[in-house]
């Protein structure tokens, strides 16, 4: 059990040092006051009005680094600080959310197989650790409990890393349509790509976690003889 110890150990400090440095580069470009004047609301509602978008809502939601787009309610939920602020991080971020919403608009195939994955996810994250620990703790005499944890992880991980052209893609997009839409200067533009990027970094690092957790299980089963 020590191996998942020092896993998980080595990519809490990975994931921390990234959102550490996420948090600072929002900090920085929330200083830079765009020359459009447009704030977080106005960029997304203006973004989703160029893509024919009319029934997705911009809505406000509490909390720092909060924003995301649900599919279900068709909103894009902007943090509070996102919503109102008229800076680079704040249009990075809103385009970033709207970026989704075209997706779901377009189904994009990435984020179709994603939302598809969602119920099996959301099922095996729940049992999925009592699964695996008397997986372990069994695994001499009845390997197939942490077999059945080990595909349960699977699932997890392959989520991790469809996420990541999700993500990316998103980005693509919004950097593309504020550029199109002369939202940013070629300033402003350089720190939301320099924002995004260290935001898609997170699930860069969540997901390569994921994976060297699942190589650490598969080993357990396969030495269980030795």
């Amino acid at each position: 059990m020590a191996g998942i110890y020092i896993i998980a150990g080595v990519f809490m400090l990975i994931s921390l040092l990234v959102s550490q440095r996420l948090k600072s580069k929002f900090k920085k470009y929330s200083q830079m006051h765009l020359q459009s004047g447009l704030s977080g609301k106005e960029v997304a509602e203006l973004m989703l009005a160029d893509h024919d978008i009319h029934d997705v809502k911009v809505i406000s939601t509490r909390g720092q680094l909060t924003d995301h787009y649900n599919p279900l309610t068709k909103t894009v939920n902007l943090s509070e600080v996102v919503y109102s602020q008229r800076n680079a991080a704040a249009a990075a971020v809103a385009a970033h959310e709207c970026g989704h919403a075209v997706q779901h608009a377009t189904a994009y195939s990435w984020l179709m197989m994603r939302s598809k994955l969602v119920p099996v996810v959301s099922f095996s994250s729940r049992i999925m650790q009592w699964i695996l620990l008397a997986g372990i703790l069994l695994i001499q005499s009845f390997p197939q409990v942490l077999f059945i944890g080990i595909i349960m992880f699977a699932a997890t991980t392959l989520f991790s890393f469809i996420t990541l052209p999700v993500e990316y893609d998103a980005s693509k997009r919004a950097l593309a349509w504020i550029d199109e839409r002369n939202i940013v200067t070629s300033q402003e533009h350089r720190a939301a790509a320099d924002a995004l990027k260290w935001a898609a970094r997170t699930y860069v690092v969540a997901a390569l976690s994921s994976l060297a957790t699942l190589l650490y299980y598969i080993m357990i089963f396969m030495g269980r003889r030795d």
